[in-house]
């Protein structure tokens, strides 16, 4: 059987997965490696960990795939967004990459949208300036650490670098790009206006292709050491949201993921631009050639009901079988889920979390419905959106947590307004990954070819016209809490901080 690779270069660690050409996995093999965390707010990862663990999962499913006569044709990339690696002139790693989730560039943010305009930068990058971003962390670099800013030959994103020890090849996607906030997100191609106004020079940064698109094969020197065949080709990939993407089949007009873990994600396919002018939602290129995609997200959706089972100290059946005996709207109370700030659509990392209208014939069942129905609510707020910009999900594909039980799949139908399915197999981004990979090598002609393999189990949840009815008038309240509690939430992160 013809499998290809895909190497997801996660958070806390790499996983590479061998999947045949009808899409079944044949071998999974993981590594983890460790967040480093020096002060308050910073993350780092030292590259080096990321290469490391990548030899060790890709050597084991070679190893894997020739002992079941499998032949490995095709390598896709898939990984964290946003990191930034600097490189010197002998692409040797200067300093600890800081990752998507660091938050230590405030100051650079501000410096970034004075400098091109809130408005002019939604407009190029699709994206308002956030700390998570590339474009800041590099900013920093040269703020703070001049003598290593002064040595920085090249800047890439984590999945990048592996493929630069991989090929000899620096390259990119438009969707990991276009995560960075220096890409021209309608051209796909890096924003001269962005770099120089940021003083920046173009060719530290790697040339962009299409997901598919092969960006060099594995070398000579490297082959032998992980037991991959020399001259295997290495699709360009994506990042992992738009991996992840292609694993599930949401590559149309219509089709929208909804992924409920620690954090909520909706990821909806759109074959033109569209983008926010207010930046609430992220506008970013997909790995599909040519099309793009919108993702709202939500900090603490699956976060939500780990706290409360935390607090409560039952499981999580226990929890979900008291909700289910509780009406739709939880008898009018409502949960508010930022419980570690709120990205979509507030953009605010101070906003707090809340139970609102809790009165005394309320039960622990109660809370934990109004906390699922909060959750389903906070992602609503960014399908609102997509919809005021045009883009209006017929059909939705519920992924992590969000499709592990009948409770949240109600809730997401009924809160939507659309019917809900699950995957038959859900493998995440290294899944999509290896379905790039295969483009690569030609097994499939295109993308529609390669998702084809992509099956849906046949249950589907259709909204439930009564429950619907409630949940718009709940979330109609919902809707108006935040701004209401906004100065109040600001008010006491003042407090807790001192």
């Amino acid at each position: 059987m013809s499998v290809a690779v895909g190497l997801d270069v996660g958070t806390t660690g790499a996983r590479a997965m061998a999947v045949g050409d009808g899409g079944t996995v044949v071998a999974v093999r993981n590594a983890d490696y460790p967040l480093l965390s020096p002060r308050p707010r910073w993350t780092e990862q030292d590259p080096a960990e990321w290469w490391r663990a990548s030899c060790e999962v890709l050597g084991a499913v070679a190893s894997d795939c020739r002992h079941a006569g499998h032949d490995i044709v095709g390598i896709g990339l898939t990984g964290q967004m946003h990191g930034s690696v600097f490189l010197d002139a002998a692409d040797e790693v200067i300093r600890p990459a800081l990752l998507w989730n660091d938050q230590r560039t405030d100051e650079q943010c501000r410096w970034i949208t004075e400098r091109i305009g809130a408005e002019r930068l939604i407009e190029i990058t699709g994206n308002p300036a956030l700390t998570g971003f590339q474009a800041p962390k590099v900013l920093w670099l040269r703020d703070e650490e001049p003598t290593n800013y002064a040595r920085v030959a090249r800047v890439l994103l984590p999945k990048d670098l592996v493929r630069l020890r991989l090929t000899g090849e620096a390259a990119t996607d438009a969707a990991d790009a276009s995560g960075t906030l220096f890409m021209d997100l309608r051209s796909r191609r890096w924003s001269p206006e962005v770099l120089d106004a940021l003083g920046l020079p173009a060719a530290w940064f790697p040339q962009i292709h299409e997901g598919p698109e092969p960006t060099g094969t594995v070398t000579d020197a490297i082959a032998p050491e992980l037991g991959l065949p020399a001259g295997t080709p290495v699709a360009a990939g994506g990042g992992d949201n738009a991996a992840a993407a292609i694993g599930t089949a949401i590559t149309r007009a219509g089709r929208m993921s909804s992924s409920i873990g620690t954090s909520g994600v909706l990821f909806a396919h759109a074959d033109e631009p569209a983008v926010d002018p207010s930046g609430r939602i992220h506008a970013f290129a997909h790995s599909v050639p040519g099309a793009y995609c919108m993702l709202a997200v939500e900090l603490s959706a699956g976060g939500s009901l780990r706290w409360w089972r935390d607090v409560t100290g039952l499981s999580y059946d226990e929890l979900v079988a008291e909700a289910e005996a509780i009406p739709a709207g939880s008898e009018a109370l409502v949960f508010l889920p930022y419980l570690t700030g709120e990205r979509t659509p507030h953009l605010d990392p101070l906003a707090s979390g809340a139970f609102v209208g809790l009165t005394a014939r309320h039960t622990r069942g109660h809370m934990t419905r109004a906390l699922m129905e909060g959750v389903v609510f906070g992602l609503r707020d960014g399908l609102e959106i997509m919809r005021g910009l045009g883009v209006a999900p017929t059909a939705v594909r519920a992924t992590g947590g969000g499709a592990t039980s009948d409770l949240w799949l109600r809730l997401q139908a009924d809160i939507y307004g659309a019917p809900v399915e699950r995957l038959a197999v859900e493998e995440g981004a290294a899944y999509g990954a290896a379905l790039l990979g295969h483009v690569a090598a030609g097994t499939f002609a295109d993308i529609d070819e390669a998702t084809s393999v992509v099956r849906a189990l046949g249950e589907v949840n259709q909204p439930d016209p009564d429950r619907a009815a409630v949940y718009d008038d709940v979330y109609g309240v919902y809707r108006s809490l935040y701004g209401t509690m906004h100065d109040g939430m600001h008010r006491l992160a003042e407090l807790a901080a001192r």
